[in-house]
């Protein structure tokens, strides 16, 4: 089987706006959800006022005529992307674009674009509605904004699987690459959906917390006062190539992409299945793909967003699927420190399992301060867990609206 390996990274979040500092920071436990400065937030009179906004604006980082042309999400997305392609060495490389995918998720996409326009429409009539309009608000935006920017001629793939979006975008890469369809693939996933509209309808459907006293506090994975997610924003890419493209082109080379698993509920568009069968089979799935036992993992990122009904399910799953090993295995939260950043949470929790298994560490889960005793799990709280040396197997669990399931298992190079 062809092996996959990664050889660059890039994320922009709310506790970073690059790889390092993200990294840093996610050892150091550092928070990333404040109290929202926006007058809509007083104006619409919004229930939860805080939420995970990213520490680096894009437009700090992009040129203003890119950044009139992008929504938010895909600006987003093209910051995290450029820095994975310049981190993988492919600058100064010649890449056949005929050889060269894009593979890049969403949740939700041009968010922004589509209410900005509608308003524009209400208060000023249809002449003044922008002609970039629908590209700029279609989900596949930034998919297609890097491939452009790129040249990727082998397929520019999105996967919209609500919060699970970012993983499965890692899956359409292993298909692109072992059907020997791309030797390169730029993965990853973008979200840059805080917005009024978008922070009413989830708070409407309690799946917020409403901490507004305490944003820093407010996610809380697996402890017993969990009271809902908070939302964030953000991109991850990984530059995922065959293992004979990056030696050949003598790449750093991060971790290798070992398999993956993606399953459907077909139980209810918002609830998992309490009996998390197929978040289960989601694991299993990735792990056969690895050629793995669960024995041989020692480290999981887990999608932990600290909900009340959404952690039990997936700790169900992992008990169901590593046994009595599961106690051996450290897992971090780490949207208690990045807020969730849907559809691009996959992506940038799939960046920090490769940095835990090239740094043999994993990162901290914070407000773990009374943990739920129905989730025995070994969640690595105070300070970094440092892995073993030799081979190590890590996972990243991601979990969507509409029963999506997906896993990724990364091993060390």
């Amino acid at each position: 089987m062809t092996r996959l390996v990664i050889t660059g990274l890039g994320a922009t979040t709310p506790i970073g706006g690059d790889v390092p500092t993200l990294w840093e920071n996610a050892l150091a436990g550092t928070p990333g959800a404040k109290t929202l400065e926006h007058e809509w937030v007083e104006k619409y009179e919004l229930p939860v006022t805080f939420a995970a906004e990213v520490a680096v604006e894009p437009s700090e980082v992009l040129a203003r005529p890119e950044t009139r042309r992008m929504d938010r999400s895909t600006q987003l997305g093209m910051v995290a992307a450029r820095q994975a392609w310049a981190d993988a060495g492919l600058e100064e490389t010649e890449v056949d674009g005929e050889r060269l995918a894009v593979s890049f998720a969403t949740g939700i996409g041009g968010v922004w674009t589509l209410l900005d326009g509608w308003d524009t429409l209400r208060e000023k009539g249809p002449r003044r509605v922008m002609p970039m309009t629908v590209p700029m608000l279609m989900p596949n935006g930034a998919a297609g904004a890097i491939s452009l920017e790129l040249g990727a001629k082998a397929g520019a793939r999105t996967a919209v699987s609500a919060c699970a979006s970012g993983v499965e975008s890692l899956d359409l890469a292993i298909e692109l690459l072992r059907s020997g369809e791309a030797d390169v693939v730029m993965a990853g996933g973008t979200e840059g959906a805080i917005h009024p509209f978008t922070l009413a309808a989830f708070s409407s459907m309690q799946a917020l917390s409403k901490r507004n006293d305490d944003p820093a506090a407010a996610s809380r994975p697996y402890d017993v006062d969990r009271d809902g997610f908070v939302m964030g924003e953000g991109a991850g890419a990984l530059v995922i190539e065959t293992e004979e493209h990056a030696k050949a082109r003598g790449a750093r080379i991060y971790a290798e992409l070992a398999g993956s698993g993606v399953t459907s509920d077909a139980h209810h568009i918002t609830a998992p299945d309490p009996d998390a069968l197929g978040a289960t089979r989601a694991l299993r799935k990735a792990l056969e793909a690895a050629g793995a036992a669960p024995e041989d993992v020692t480290h999981v990122n887990a999608h932990a967003t600290s909900t009340p009904v959404g952690d039990k399910p997936e700790f169900g799953a992992m008990k169901a699927a590593f046994g009595d090993h599961l106690e051996n295995v450290c897992v971090s939260a780490t949207k208690s420190q990045t807020g969730h950043l849907l559809g691009a949470a996959g992506a940038v929790e799939s960046v920090l399992t490769v940095k835990a298994l090239q740094e043999r560490k994993a990162p901290v889960t914070i407000n773990l301060d009374n943990q739920d005793p129905e989730m025995p799990l070994n969640v690595v709280t105070g300070t970094p867990r440092e892995l073993s040396s030799g081979d190590q197997m890590a996972v990243c669990n991601s979990f969507g609206f509409g029963g999506h399931n997906a896993v990724a298992a990364f091993r060390t190079y």
